[in-house]
């Protein structure tokens, strides 16, 4: 990837951060092609948009953003997706949902209306909210 076309993917994300107030961290390392490929189905039919990001590149979009992100810089580890929805509990639904099945995907964090939830251990918390 050139320099121009990674500063094009950092200004989409930021675009796609400033425009939503919904922003999940998820961790889907370890998933099969099957299991992605059922996920992706999941995510379409509960309305999420689901896409694979390069944490560098996420955490630069972060940092143009008017948004606060400070506390999710440390989620950035590993393999990283965003989940992004008008539903503020649709994602951690979904995640709940979908690890009935296996252990992944893994919350890593998650955006909702100025508030940070950082780790797993957030999900059901998440999936309380009202949405």
């Amino acid at each position: 990837m050139t320099r121009e076309e990674k500063n094009q993917h950092i200004e989409d994300l930021m675009q796609v951060l400033e425009a939503t107030s919904t922003i999940y961290i998820a961790d889907t390392s370890g998933l099969d092609a099957e299991q992605t490929s059922d996920l992706r189905r999941a995510c379409f039919k509960a309305d999420v948009k689901m896409t694979v990001v390069k944490n560098a590149l996420l955490k630069k979009a972060m940092e143009r953003s008017s948004k606060n992100f400070d506390e999710l810089y440390e989620a950035l580890k590993g393999n990283s997706s965003i989940m992004i929805s008008e539903v503020s509990n649709a994602p951690a639904k979904l995640i709940k949902d979908f690890r009935k099945k296996g252990t992944k995907p893994l919350l890593k964090g998650a955006y909702i209306e100025e508030a940070i939830f950082v780790g797993d251990n957030q999900l059901d918390a998440l999936v309380n909210l009202k949405s």
